[in-house]
């Protein structure tokens, strides 16, 4: 059974359990220390100490490794990688705001209260400022107003419609927007798994490189010893010996950035330690053939997110269109009022109510002058969508022809690879067997070893560029987060 790694509630749980388990512990052994003089005093103490070593349990506790393998690595970031969850948020928005859109065909509702008082009333009998008169309002200057109305709309040339189309597009776009997230995401573990793997085999051909290097090293200074050989022969052994551990430094740091780098992509924390269990690595299905990987190719994210787009600017068309036709709503008020100003007496201090219901239609005549620039915009944004439409579809078909190419290139690399190891091999035999009987330099050994490090290599980068060239099919199908 593979394990995983997995950092919730429960671990954490069971980690603080341990602690206060083995706190437990060290506290009564403590106590047994307390003396009757200061019994109070040694117990803090103890309290204080266990609190103190607290962090270095839990560090003792982070310090154990776990193995993932791929599948549970790519399993892991898709739940918690950070740039997932943004695209699952967004898709939360886009389908909040279908319910917005969706709210436009529901009645508005407005309430409005109003209290004032009226200053007297100056008139001029004689004109401009001229015999000047002081009128004081009837029945009085105080005025009481409450309002309460409702438009529903009946007619909207199709805007509302439009509207909630377009968020529901906006909202399928956002869910092929998360599938693309997982799509990439997956890809990214992907890549840092297998360079991860790289680097660690050849950390082991470096490894046994670093070996028959001190093997020959012993060996030249022997052979100098018995003057057979130079110094500076001891010394090119020396060189070599000294390149190899350099290179398996360098190679060493590159891995440890990498897993870093993993651990990033999988949002797992700071102190926790993993390492990549390769088991099963190579266990995948047999490859299909380029037109599987085209038509899938043309109904990947991209695709669909690109032809998405198409749609919505073609409804955004529609609604400014509809900027032309003329709007009809069901509309009805009810008024609280004081004093009575409808009545033809100006002296009649009574309360009064009044409502008002009925349909009206509106129509905005500046419409037919000013939204025909709108329209022109809103051709153009949607011939200009059409046109990057075309640009991705143009794009994926490059992109999945030359993945399969290279994929098809690595194959036959691999045949190559496996005759150039066997030949390698051989040499560095026949070299080795020749130098121990001194009949080449070492420079020929060296040589010789060189290209059965470089041959190793490249046969065992061979495969794993071939593995990595097959899951970046998947993912120009789009088909790599369903795997």
């Amino acid at each position: 059974m593979n394990t995983y790694l997995t950092f919730d509630v429960f671990t954490a749980s069971i980690k603080l359990k341990t602690f206060v388990y083995y706190s437990f512990i060290f506290i009564m052994f403590l106590k047994k220390q307390v003396t009757p003089e200061q019994p109070k005093i040694n117990f803090l103490k103890s309290v204080l100490l266990t609190l103190l070593l607290f962090p270095y349990a839990m560090a003792v506790q982070a310090q154990q490794s776990v193995a993932l393998t791929l599948p549970e690595a790519m399993r892991i970031a898709n739940e918690n990688n950070r740039t997932i969850r943004k695209a699952q948020i967004q898709r939360k928005i886009t389908e909040t705001e279908i319910r917005t859109a969706k709210n436009l065909r529901l009645p508005e509702v407005h309430f409005n209260a109003m209290y004032s008082r009226l200053s007297d009333l100056t008139q001029y009998r004689g004109g401009f400022f001229s015999q000047k008169e002081t009128i004081a309002p009837l029945p009085g200057n105080l005025i009481y107003d409450a309002v309460s109305n409702f438009r529903m709309p009946i007619y909207e040339a199709n805007g509302i419609n439009n509207a909630i189309k377009k968020s529901k597009l906006q909202s399928e776009i956002a869910e092929i927007n998360v599938e693309k997230a997982e799509n990439d995401v997956r890809l990214e573990v992907v890549a840092t798994f297998l360079g991860i793997y790289k680097m660690m085999e050849l950390q082991k051909i470096i490894d046994e490189s670093i070996k028959e290097e001190q093997e020959r090293l012993k060996e030249v200074k022997v052979f100098k010893a018995f003057g057979t050989v130079t110094k500076n022969e001891v010394l090119r052994a020396e060189l070599q010996l000294s390149d190899r551990e350099l290179t398996a430094l360098t190679n060493n740091k590159n891995c440890t950035i990498a897993l870093q780098e993993l651990k990033t992509v999988l949002q797992l924390p700071e102190e926790s330690n993993i390492e990549i269990d390769t088991t099963g690595l190579f266990d995948r299905d047999t490859m299909e053939d380029y037109d599987f990987y085209f038509k899938k190719t043309m109904q990947n994210e991209e695709m669909k997110m690109a032809s998405g787009e198409v749609a919505v600017k073609k409804t955004e068309l529609k609604m400014v269109k509809a900027k032309y036709l003329p709007k009809i709503g069901f509309f009805g008020n009810y008024n609280l009022r004081y004093p009575n100003y409808m009545a033809f007496r100006l002296d009649m201090p009574f309360l009064y109510t009044i409502g008002q219901i009925g349909v009206e239609a509106t129509y905005d005549l500046s419409a037919l002058y000013k939204n025909k620039v709108q329209v022109q915009v809103a051709n153009l944004q949607l011939e200009l969508q059409q046109n990057e439409s075309e640009i991705v579809k143009n794009e994926m078909t490059d992109k999945v022809f030359r993945q399969h190419t290279q994929y098809q290139e690595i194959s036959d690399q691999l045949v190559v690879t496996k005759k150039a190891l066997d030949l390698a091999q051989e040499n560095y035999r026949i070299v080795k067997v020749k130098y121990l009987n001194q009949l080449v330099l070492i420079t020929e050994m060296v040589d010789a070893d060189n290209a059965l490090l470089q041959a190793k290599f490249n046969r065992i980068a061979t495969r794993i560029d071939a593995l990595m060239k097959q899951y970046e099919l998947l993912h120009t199908a789009g088909i790599l987060s369903k795997k």
